[in-house]
This record gives structure tokens, C-alpha cells and sequence, in this order.
């Protein structure tokens, strides 16, 4: 393993790897993904929570493929997640709290965010998950072993998830069990990968890269709520 910050390796495998897109923050850092406590209040995560419950008008999630042939097409065997539309009043809301985290966000990335795509609010429940994949790139196989990533969204240089809902292991209205943000490349000091547990309010942001390249485990109960978004830098 390679020490990237304070307290997370990665693989050696990246490492090796010649990564188009490759950006990692400060190595002083004790991570190398930022996380934001209450970044938008308990109360109008659990109103969104409320509204998605309520509301049948979703899509179901489809997963972009390169290679040979371009498109998109749902997969529930890659990725099995509901995709709705945020109220507008909770849309403002969120928008309001990034513009007064931004500064933030682009001081610890050294990066200035241009532009960002449309909210999504993803649903997972029981038995939903998202299999292991960048968010910039595409993974690239040779005999059934990953050999490499292609990169095809390099507007990407930033993802940040919005939990609005808790990992706990006793399920209620607002949270869920297993469901884990799990990235498959790093590492802490006793070489266990790093698993992020959702917390209401609490926004996550890491590079869209293949160093962190991450997957959703399969929801064991209750219902995971979150608002993806990626984010273009100069």
C-alpha cells in the first residue's frame, strides 16, 4: 500500500497505473475526502425523506458503458437505485448551503468549482446497491482482470454525496442498515478498506477519480437517501 494522507493508503495497483485524471489533495491531510457535518438541518432532511416516500414519480438508475458500444441502459445486476426529482423548495435549500460551504470545498481541494450537474436524489432499498465503479472513467478488463480505467466523463473532477438518512443497525423512518459508502482502493493503517456510514446531514466530497473509485453494499434494511452531485474545476 501507498500512504496518500495521515491516516489512508491505497492500492499499489493505482499506483501503477498510468491514470489520466489522476489528483490527489494535501498528503498532510488525515483524509483525502472532506466531510461536512449538518450541512443542511435534521429537519429538512427528514421532509425530503418524507416527500420521496410519498412520491411514485421516479426513474429507475441507469449505468453508462464504454466500450465497443456507448449508451446508457438500466442494469440491476451493476446497479439497482431509484432516481427522483428534489422538491424545489429543498433544491433552494441545498443550493444555499453549498454556496456557503464552497469556499470551503474549493480551499481544502485547491480547486475553483466552475459548474455543476443537476441534483440527483438517489433511493436505495433493501437489497438495492451499486457495484464497484469511477465516477469519471469506465473500468477496462482483459481476461476478466481490471488492467486499467478509460476515462469518459472528465468534466468530473469533484463528486459530493448528501446523506439524508443514518446507517444505524437499529432501522427506523430516517435510516437504514448496511448500504455502506465502501471504497475499494483505500485503506486504513490495519489494511481494513474504508467504509463511510451515513449520517443525516452530512455531506461527503471526494475526487471523481479512480483512486476513489467506490461502490454502494447492498441496503440490508430501511431506506438510503442521498443527493449526488459532480462538479467541474478549473
Amino acid at each position: 500500500m501507498t500512504q496518500i494522507s495521515n491516516n489512508i493508503y491505497c492500492s499499489d495497483f493505482l499506483i501503477s497505473l498510468n491514470i489520466e485524471t489522476k489528483f490527489l489533495p494535501n498528503p498532510y491531510y488525515d483524509y483525502p475526502y472532506l466531510i461536512i457535518e449538518n450541512f443542511i438541518s435534521d429537519k429538512a432532511c427528514q421532509e425530503i425523506n418524507s416527500l420521496i416516500k410519498k412520491d411514485r414519480n421516479y426513474q429507475k438508475a441507469k449505468v453508462k458503458i464504454k466500450k465497443n458500444v456507448i449508451l446508457s441502459k438500466t442494469n440491476e445486476s451493476i446497479r439497482k437505485t431509484n432516481i427522483y426529482k428534489l422538491n424545489k423548495k429543498y433544491l433552494t435549500i441545498y443550493k444555499n448551503s453549498f454556496r456557503k460551504n464552497q469556499s470551503l470545498i474549493e480551499d481544502f481541494f485547491k480547486m475553483p468549482i466552475t459548474k455543476s450537474t443537476k441534483v440527483q436524489t438517489l433511493e436505495y432499498l433493501k437489497d438495492f446497491f451499486y457495484k464497484m465503479h469511477s465516477d469519471d472513467s469506465s473500468m477496462v478488463y482483459k481476461d476478466d482482470e481490471l488492467v486499467g480505467f478509460l476515462t469518459v466523463s472528465s468534466e468530473r473532477k469533484l463528486s459530493s454525496v448528501l446523506f439524508t438518512t443514518s446507517y444505524d443497525e437499529k432501522v427506523g423512518d430516517n435510516s437504514f442498515t448496511g448500504g455502506e459508502l465502501l471504497f475499494n482502493y483505500l485503506y486504513d493503517e490495519n489494511e481494513e478498506q474504508i467504509k463511510i456510514k451515513a449520517k443525516v446531514g452530512m455531506m461527503i466530497i471526494f475526487p471523481s477519480n479512480p483512486f476513489f473509485t467506490h461502490e454502494v453494499l447492498k441496503v440490508k434494511e430501511g431506506r438510503r437517501i442521498s443527493l449526488v452531485q459532480w462538479h467541474n474545476t478549473l
